[in-house]
């Protein structure tokens, strides 16, 4: 079946890239948007979408991807997802808005597809935002792109380095509100007597020390996005007002009778689980749901392991940008087996800590551990990190297992003196003497 002139000159001027297909994944027509930004120099007609888009020799959801045209095949629907589409410019992630067409007989004959590329992320160590491509990470960049071009709150939960301000960013960036600012509240900072004044400004004489009248944060977030980073640290007497501005659009500054509006969008971020504190009567549980209208939940890194390999090239590009550090296949073995509570934030101290032991051009596993045994002790379970003639370790443990097995191989190769292996690992030597004390009974120092 061949589509009808007029779909194909309809789908010819639209503004947003287009493309049309058949049930055997077909492409019979690509719209001038998408030749300009996805493929200017070839033409695309006749091949499959999935070879296009990925390079797949078989369709998405044969080769782990998700694929709009089976789930539209389920559901009978129009249907979302976020791919990454190749581009002239590498691999990109695009929202991809996928519609079926129904033939004579009422059976799917032909799909349409709308792609849209993201601005908040990307799947290679050269971006300076959120990157990453495992599932987790996929899932929640897909919520992002949802809900971004909407008016709705937002509540980012997660762990502590997650990339909650990122996120509050990608969700800015990607909305009708991007020209304008993104203004990031500190909640967890700001003193209970200054917390309103901060916020909604105040007037001249409010106040000992308001010598002038003074816009607050609401004012500066007109038109864009009011970030309140950690909402969970706002006192309970603090709360009734950020409650009276969600819900009315209105407040008054400090030493004011006069009702402003406010032209805002609230992202707001917390690491501390709100549902417990809404039980606990710590947090008002109509704020609650003035904020989480939208809730997405930001992966830990151990959710996303297939992620640090791109994280590492990406932040050894930040914390050491004047040298072009290699990753050998043992240090990343020896990233990816931590746990990190810290999570990013930890990851990149990590590897700050590793470059600046590593002396060469490579960062090996003996950097990562000797980067750890000056780290955090006992926080965190982990699996062994693997070095050179290492002890072996019977069973998974917690860090301190990690250093003294990283310990344990040092001190089998070193040969100068004990001064020098303590400067070596950054450690005092009471400290050294006192771990090769422990190391004795295995047959070490």
């Amino acid at each position: 079946m061949k589509p009808l002139p007029e779909l194909m000159s309809f789908l010819e001027g639209l503004p947003e890239p287009h493309i049309l297909f058949d049930t055997q994944y077909r492409i019979l027509a690509a719209n001038a948007a998408y030749r300009r930004q996805f493929s200017p120099q070839h033409s695309v007609v006749g091949r499959t979408c999935y070879e296009v888009s990925h390079r797949f020799s078989v369709p998405c959801d044969q080769a782990g991807e998700s694929c709009p045209l089976a789930r539209s095949r389920e559901s009978g629907q129009r249907e979302r997802v976020l791919h990454l589409h190749h581009t002239p410019k590498g691999e990109e992630y695009v929202n991809i808005e996928l519609a079926p067409l129904l033939g004579a007989t009422g059976q799917q004959a032909f799909y349409v597809e709308k792609m849209e590329a993201l601005r908040v992320a990307q799947d290679h160590a050269a971006a300076q935002g959120l990157i990453g491509r495992s599932p987790a990470f996929l899932h929640m960049l897909g919520l992002v792109a949802r809900v971004a071009p909407s008016q709705a709150a937002v509540l980012l939960l997660g762990e502590s380095g997650t990339g909650k301000e990122l996120v509050a960013h990608a969700v800015h960036e990607a909305s009708h509100r991007a020209a304008k600012a993104l203004v990031p509240v500190d909640c967890a900072s700001l003193p209970e007597n200054l917390f309103e004044s901060e916020l909604f400004g105040h007037e001249r004489g409010a106040f000992t020390g308001a010598n002038s009248a003074r816009g607050g944060l609401v004012e500066a977030a007109s038109g864009g996005t009011l970030f309140l980073d950690e909402v969970g640290d706002i006192p309970l007497t603090m709360q009734v007002k950020l409650l009276r501005l969600l819900e009315t659009g209105t407040y008054r500054r400090v030493g004011s009778t006069e009702q402003r509006h406010a032209d805002i969008r609230v992202v707001a971020a917390t690491h501390r689980d709100l549902d417990r504190m809404v039980a606990q009567g710590r947090f008002r549980e109509d704020l609650y749901y003035r904020l989480s209208t939208f809730p997405i939940h930001l992966p830990a890194l151990r959710e996303r392991r297939d992620d640090i390999p791109l994280l590492t090239h990406a932040l050894l590009s930040r914390v050491a940008p004047q040298r072009k550090l290699v990753v050998s296949s043992g240090a990343l073995e020896a990233l990816q087996a931590q746990n990190y509570p810290g999570n990013v934030r930890e990851l990149r101290n990590l590897l700050e800590r590793s470059a600046l032991l590593c002396d060469g051009d490579t960062l090996e596993a003996s950097h990562v551990a000797q980067a750890l045994l000056s780290g955090r002790r006992g926080h965190s379970s982990t699996t062994p990190v693997t070095v050179a003639a290492a002890t072996p370790v019977a069973s998974p443990g917690s860090l301190k297992s990690v250093a003294t097995a990283a310990l344990q191989s040092m001190a089998d190769q070193h040969t100068g003196s004990r001064a020098e292996l303590a400067a070596q690992l950054g450690i005092s030597e009471r400290s050294l003497y006192r771990k090769l004390q422990v190391l004795k009974p295995k047959g070490g120092a």
